[in-house]
C-alpha cells in the first residue's frame, strides 16, 4: 500500500511504504542501514543491519550475521518522526533509498532533516 513521507518538508510517495536508511559510521567508517515503514501513527523500524563493529556501536547479542551484515530488529515501538543531523563534516550524508531509488540528505552542514508521515 502507498504511504507519504515529509522528507525534509517534502513530500515523497512511497510504493510499499517502506524505505531504506543508510551512513557511514563517522569515526570507524562502517555502513549501517536501516529499514523503515511509514504508518498514520509514525514510523517504525523493521530491520537494521551494521556492517561491522567498534567504537560503541557493536551489535546487540541477538543480530545473526548474514553475508557480511550484522541483522538484528530493534525495539524502538513507533516513533512519530526521525530528526537527521546535518552537519556537512561526517564521510557521508545520510542516503534514503525507496524504489530502486536513492537521494542523498544533510550532506550540506544545515538544519536538521525531518522524516514523518504527510498529514
Amino acid at each position: 500500500m502507498p504511504a507519504c513521507l515529509l522528507v525534509g518538508g517534502k513530500a515523497l510517495t512511497l510504493a510499499a511504504g517502506l524505505f531504506t536508511l543508510s551512513w557511514t559510521h563517522s569515526v570507524e567508517k562502517i555502513e549501517w542501514q536501516e529499514t523503515w515503514r511509514v504508518l498514520p501513527a509514525g514510523l517504525e523500524i523493521v530491520e537494521a543491519r551494521i556492517k561491522g563493529s567498534g567504537a560503541g556501536m557493536d551489535p546487540p547479542p541477538d543480530a545473526r550475521l548474514e553475508n557480511g551484515w550484522w541483522v538484528y530488529t530493534p525495539q524502538l515501538g513507533i516513533v512519530p518522526e526521525l530528526r537527521l543531523a546535518a552537519s556537512g563534516a561526517t564521510v557521508s550524508a545520510w542516503r534514503l533509498c525507496t524504489g530502486g531509488k536513492c537521494r542523498q540528505l544533510g550532506a550540506e552542514a544545515s538544519a536538521p532533516v525531518m522524516l514523518k508521515p504527510c498529514p
